[in-house]
């Protein structure tokens, strides 16, 4: 039996050489490595929860909020066009003027004007650079003030019909002349309704929302 031999470790057991064993603990560096992940990852997610229940009741999430509210937000609508004064049926002096070949029409046109409160001027045929020259069903003609004020309030009886402005012509009275395609005034319920939301403008729609 060698000397380095313990006792009770003889027959197959042996022990030979010059150098004692040494005894090694374990290995636990890999253990404390992923001990030290889990408490990390742990602690991470405590944290997390802390802070989501210290917004809940402190309001945290406010400002957040109303940023992203910010970007949803729709732009404010734009100010309602500014009203233009428009006379009333009353206040408009109309010329009805007959351009077709059918015979009576310009007073029967200047009779139902009448009763729909317009004033009636002169009632006769077209002048010559007129007559029997407009295919479609009319030309409204007046002096260039009347563009955005009295023509299109006449022109709620007759949407069909042409808008003309004369610089040159004097006076307020308008001209209605009634062309081949006249098949007679609009109905007094839709002009009445084209009259009401002319002088009534709807102010302009919202912007659509802002995108983040």
């Amino acid at each position: 039996m060698s000397m380095l031999t313990p006792p009770g470790m003889g027959g197959q057991y042996k022990i030979t050489g010059d150098r004692y064993p040494r005894m090694r603990p374990a290995r636990r560096r890999g253990r404390i490595a992923v001990a030290a992940v889990a408490c990390v990852t742990v602690l991470g997610v405590l944290g997390w929860g802390t802070l989501q229940l210290i917004d809940v009741f402190t309001g945290g999430d406010k400002a957040s909020a109303a940023g992203a509210a910010g970007c949803a937000t729709p732009a404010k609508a734009s100010a309602s066009p500014a009203a233009v004064v428009l006379p009333k049926p009353g206040q408009v002096t109309v010329n009805v003027l007959n351009a077709t070949t059918r015979s009576g029409l310009a007073q029967k046109t200047a009779d139902e004007l009448k009763k729909r409160g317009f004033r009636v001027g002169d009632v006769s045929n077209a002048p010559k650079e007129y007559d029997k020259k407009v295919a479609g069903t009319g030309v409204l003609l007046g002096p260039a003030a009347s563009a955005k004020t009295v023509l299109p309030v006449l022109g709620t009886q007759l949407p069909g019909a042409e808008r003309r402005t004369d610089a040159a012509r004097k006076g307020a009275a308008v001209d209605l002349i009634i062309g081949n395609g006249f098949k007679g005034l609009a109905k007094p319920a839709d002009a009445d309704a084209a009259l009401a939301e002319l002088t009534a403008p709807r102010p302009t729609p919202a912007a659509e929302k802002k995108s983040c």
